[in-house]
């Protein structure tokens, strides 16, 4: 069906490569996996559905978004991501305390985009990096301000590299 795994690129050991940092290849291991026929028909029917190349490409990524969430939720390893917020911008004082809070986690906010949608509602996306648990209180402490309507907190388990090395003032 939406298998594809036979027309990849394979290394030497027979491992399918997978795309590294800079656009290397770097070699997988093969697995066996065992699944009902009505998990393999959901799968088959997803694969199909999000235009994944293979089977094994999206099993893939589902098992990396559930190790991210692992490591989230037992360690408290630095981590990237995004708190997505979607809020009521004429709620009193909502902008000025989401304002605040990004002030007051400057070593973690990298960035915030917000933009104004109808009805008086505002869909915010602040990148953030730091320690996991950091992370969460910062997301949890927006998301439950009130004039919130919703909001989540989106992991990877990657780092954004330094932009511009610190080296101090006076420069050397």
């Amino acid at each position: 069906m939406a298998s594809g795994d036979e027309t990849e690129a394979r290394t030497d050991d027979g491992a399918v490569p997978e795309e590294g940092a800079g656009g290397r290849r770097k070699p997988v291991s093969r697995i066996s996996l065992s699944l009902s026929e009505d998990l393999l028909c959901e799968l088959d029917t997803m694969v199909g559905e999000r235009g994944f190349a293979s089977r094994s490409q999206a099993v893939a990524t589902i098992l990396h978004r559930s190790l991210v969430e692992h490591r989230h939720k037992v360690g408290d390893r630095v981590m990237v991501g995004t708190i997505t917020l979607f809020y009521d911008h004429l709620a009193p004082g909502v902008q000025q305390r989401l304002a605040d809070l990004q002030r007051r986690y400057i070593a973690e906010v990298i960035s915030s985009l917000h933009v104004h949608l109808m009805n008086n509602q505002t869909l915010e996306v602040v990148l953030v990096q730091g320690p996991a648990a950091t992370l969460q209180t910062i997301a949890d402490t927006m998301i439950t301000e009130r004039g919130v309507i919703s909001g989540r907190l989106e992991l990877a388990a990657a780092l954004i590299p330094p932009i511009h090395p610190f080296q101090g003032e006076g420069g050397g």
